[in-house]
Order: structure tokens, then sequence, then C-alpha cells
């Protein structure tokens, strides 16, 4: 499985930025998909997760009604838009999928894991 994260940057605060992660090695029309981040001296934290399908999302507190996440099964790409960027969003973004296909894991049971795109938001 390989999991190539792109799209990252530095933007001001508020700005917008556009996260694609392109999945290779598994099925990937069938496999929920999920986006993290670990900002400096921290840990890794869940941000968004999407069903195989696209009908179910799921985001964190921090990011609910500013980051979208997305699909296109064609493409075999997952993407995370982020808006109204803050500051404290500066982070390395990494895309994750679970074991294995037709799961909607728990955000603790990510399995594979993308490079990470840095996004950096100044203030």
């Amino acid at each position: 499985v390989l999991l190539v994260e792109s799209g990252g940057g530095l933007v001001p605060a508020g700005g917008s930025l556009r996260l694609s992660c392109a999945a290779s090695g598994l099925a990937f029309s069938i496999t929920s998909m999920g986006w993290f981040r670990q900002a400096p001296g921290k840990e890794r934290e869940f941000v968004a997760a999407i069903s195989w399908s696209g009908a179910r999302t799921n985001y964190a507190d921090s990011v609910k009604g500013r980051f979208t996440i997305s699909r296109d099964n064609a493409k075999n790409t997952v993407y995370l838009q982020l808006h109204s960027l803050k500051p404290e969003d500066t982070a390395v973004y990494y895309c994750a999928a679970p074991p294995r296909s037709a799961y909607l894991p728990p955000i603790n049971d990510y399995h594979y894991w993308g490079q990470g795109t840095q996004v950096t938001v100044s203030s």
C-alpha cells in the first residue's frame, strides 16, 4: 500500500488549502480513509475520516465547519479541503488507511500511512 500526500504549503491565517492523497495497492473504492495531523511537540491527532462510498464522514471538533473530506474513487484519491486556517492548524498532515476494506475503523485502527505534507499557517 502506498499513500502519497500533496498540496501542503505556507498560507496566511484565514487562507485555504486542498490536500490530496493518492492511494495505490489497496481496494480503494471499498476502503475508508482518514486524515491525521501532528504538530511540533504534540501527538498525532485525528482530523477527518470518510467511508468508502463517501456517504459517511467524521471530523474532529477542532476542524468541524472549516475542513471538508472528500474522495474520488475513479482517481483513487482522497482530499482534505482546509478553509479559515488558523496558526494552530500548523502541522504535518497524514493520509491513512485501515488494515482492511469494507471497514469503518475507530481512530486508533489505521494501519497504512503516507509520508505527510507540511501545512504552515502564519499569523
